[in-house]
């Protein structure tokens, strides 16, 4: 059996980074067939466009030779993108929603877990084409390594990371603990917002907070729900568009023996 507190909390988890507080490395998570996923080769991150000068050296002295940015246009119109005229990597916008909660009417739960398993739920169901072609781009094993993010690397990363991680045989309970990492990452983000950022601070006092929770019971709702339906999540993104070819693909680059 493995150790989910050992593995998530592996020091090399957390990349440490002055403006961003959720990058985070997707290696070492045993699979079921006895691999286990690679280190310093797929991360996830949060809003990449706050990185410093130095921040954005660190994350190229990692390898990484592509960024997917899964925020919506609005937000990158906006705020920016990672520095990409400072450094050579590839940058691909592919935004899996078209507006954020902030600027659409949802419901409103009690329970945030209540609220995560809804909101994650519809996004599946609006954007499963959109997960399957980020999933097909990682496959690629030129555009390794690479980072993929949203705004605060929870919700919109959480969805595609999870389904990577299933994929690639990555444990349920493994799964959900990952997604609850960012848990800490806010706590981080709004520390250091209060000190160096107060108007994204603000930003955040002013959030529902059923919008910035990471619970992993509600990562584990939507695993569960997906298996239930599907056998695996492998077949599941085999059915929203992920060929045979790139679910193998992603397999042999992301994982080791």
């Amino acid at each position: 059996m493995f150790d989910v507190g050992a593995l998530i909390g592996d020091d090399r988890r957390v990349v440490p980074l002055f403006a961003v507080h959720n990058f985070r490395d997707l290696g070492g998570y045993p699979t079921a067939d006895g691999r286990h996923t690679r280190w310093r080769t797929l991360f996830r991150a949060d809003g990449l466009y706050r990185l410093t000068p130095e921040d954005a050296r660190i994350v190229t002295n990692l390898g990484v030779r592509t960024v997917v940015d899964l925020r919506t246009s609005n937000e990158v119109s906006e705020r920016g993108t990672f520095p990409v005229k400072d450094h050579a990597v590839a940058y691909h916008h592919l935004p899996i929603i078209d507006a954020t909660w902030g600027e659409t009417q949802t419901p409103e739960f009690d329970d945030a877990v209540d609220f995560l398993v809804w909101a994650y739920r519809e996004m599946l169901e609006e954007a499963a084409p959109r997960f399957a072609d980020a999933i097909n781009l990682l496959s690629q094993q030129s555009v390794l390594p690479a980072v993929f993010h949203c705004a605060a690397g929870k919700d919109r990363t959480g969805i595609l990371a999870a389904l990577v991680l299933g994929v690639l045989g990555v444990n349920e309970a493994i799964i959900a603990a990952d997604y609850g990492l960012t848990q800490a990452a806010t706590k981080r983000l709004r520390a250091w917002a209060r000190q160096h950022q107060p108007e994204l601070a603000n930003l955040y006092d002013k959030m529902p907070p059923r919008f910035t929770a990471a619970d992993p019971r509600a990562m584990a709702v939507i695993l569960n729900d997906i298996v239930g339906r599907h056998g695996s999540i492998l077949n599941y993104v085999r059915e929203i568009g992920v060929s045979d070819d790139a679910a193998r693909a992603l397999t042999d680059a992301l994982t080791t023996r």
